[in-house]
């Protein structure tokens, strides 16, 4: 096992994610995290990624980190702008999107995604959130769906308090029935490891580490009885090349804010 490198946790989640996508996949986009996965990889192995946005920006190819949806960056680089219903009726639900990616505030062991509420009830939580944006539809449509999030004690859990974006609902298998196109979201990355749905539709399983993480960090990290694949294996190391397009992100968000 190497050693833990020292490198930001955000940066190595969006680079366990960008080495995941695939060149001329279509990728629908959520702000942050998603957006520096999906341009690192579009500046690295997958100059063809598609990048899709869900204020109806259409192959954009952003020259820094977006500050949300409306960034006229997102824009000024896209091949085409469409109405939002058109981009979530027709692109996203007509099934034109490989892969959603999505942050999260919760994620639970059946890959439902929580960015509404924490805590508590709907009605009175302990920390109320923006909300989900179009996560729920690109969760519902897309025939993938990974989710990035730091996992800690918060943000890892059994159950979310409130979905916002439906992995298998309240049981094993629970998507089947509701009729749903896409897989919903079957793959978690987080700063300790790489976690994807069970093809039974069961809980989600460690499938890989980060750099210098183990089996055990991951299991103390995990709130369910935690099943891992035999030999799960460790990431690659940062490349210096990802290291080089991450800090240049860094530094044009840096100058736009």
């Amino acid at each position: 096992m190497s050693e833990a490198p020292d490198i930001p946790a955000d940066d190595l989640i969006a680079i366990a994610v960008a080495r995941t996508l695939r060149d001329r996949e279509v990728a629908f986009v959520g702000i942050g995290l998603p957006s520096t996965a999906a341009i690192l990889a579009r500046r690295t192995h997958c100059p063809n990624l598609v990048l899709v946005y869900e204020s109806g920006v259409l192959e954009t190819d952003p020259p820094r980190l977006p500050l949300s949806v409306a960034d006229g960056a997102l824009a000024e680089h896209a091949l085409a702008l469409v109405p939002v219903p058109e981009m979530f009726n027709y692109w996203l639900a007509g099934g034109h999107v490989d892969v959603g990616l999505l942050g999260a505030a919760q994620v639970d062991r059946l890959g439902n995604v929580g960015s509404t509420v924490v805590g508590g009830t709907y009605g009175r939580p302990k920390v109320r959130l923006p909300g989900a944006g179009g996560a729920p539809e690109i969760g519902a449509a897309a025939r993938h769906t990974t989710v990035m999030i730091r996992q800690n004690a918060r943000s890892f859990v059994s159950d979310v308090d409130f979905i916002t974006t439906v992995g298998q609902g309240r049981a094993p298998g629970g998507r089947s029935s509701l009729g749903l196109p896409g897989a919903g979201p079957d793959l978690v990355v987080t700063d300790i490891g790489v976690y994807e749905a069970a093809a039974d539709g069961g809980e989600l399983q460690l499938t890989a580490l980060q750099p210098g993480r183990t089996v055990a960090e991951a299991r103390e990290a995990t709130p369910w009885d935690l099943s891992v694949v035999p030999d799960p294996g460790e990431l690659r190391p940062p490349t210096a090349e990802e290291l080089a397009v991450l800090a240049e992100l860094a530094a044009g968000e840096a100058g736009a804010a």
